[in-house]
């Protein structure tokens, strides 16, 4: 019986480990550390890495990427999303839609007050942020809203025009939160592992499993 069953299911097994089980032992990692304050050896490095590339055309580019993140791109878009989903009459991908986007602020606010984690002090950042700093809420709204478009249009022959542009957006955007000295890199990664850990299972039971 077993065999048979991994036979049959094997696929939706590597799903569920890869979209859900191994993003929240990432996720839970980071949050032990963070929540016993102790340093990761890898951001304060990359940080001064980050501080020794500045450039005016750079702080330019990823300010751009920043605002995309959230309030020039990703929130409108996430409203339009939605609105227009629903106007289509496809409610169940309209549902998928806007379960693991607004699932995904509200975890993010919560796990910024809970973690209270403060903002990387090495320098003075040009764009300052005053909020806590895990997990990252640029790079769980950029992740969350690339996963729901791929997952809306895997099946259809737009799944790799959307999958390959959303990866690099999201790239960037996590990058450029770095770059700006307002986020840990164990943030960003924070901020994926959950992100992913949430719109997955919520794909499944609610829109993309049926």
């Amino acid at each position: 019986f077993g065999v048979a069953f991994l036979r049959r299911h094997w696929r939706r097994l590597v799903l569920a480990f890869a979209g859900l089980l191994l993003p929240l032992w990432g996720f839970g990692e980071l949050a032990d550390e963070v929540r016993e304050a102790e340093a990761f050896p890898f951001d304060a490095p990359i940080l001064q890495f980050a501080q020794g590339i500045a450039r005016d055309g750079f702080d330019r580019a990823f300010m751009v990427s920043s605002k995309l993140g959230y309030e020039w791109g990703v929130v409108p878009f996430d409203v339009l999303l939605v609105l227009a989903l629903a106007l289509s009459r496809k409610l169940r991908e309209g549902l998928f839609a806007g379960v693991a986007i607004i699932g995904s602020a509200l975890l993010n606010l919560g796990g910024k007050q809970l973690f209270a984690r403060e903002r990387p002090t090495l320098w003075e950042s040009i764009v300052p942020e005053s909020t806590f700093s895990f997990p990252s809420g640029h790079a769980m709204g950029s992740i969350t809203l690339a996963m729901v478009l791929v997952l809306l249009a895997w099946h259809t022959r737009w799944r790799w025009w959307v999958t390959v542009p959303m990866t690099v957006f999201v790239a960037l955007v996590g990058l450029s939160r770095v770059y700006l000295g307002v986020h840990y890199p164990s943030d960003i990664l924070a901020g994926w592992a959950v992100a992913i850990a949430w719109t997955a299972p919520t794909a499944w039971l609610g829109w993309a499993g049926t």
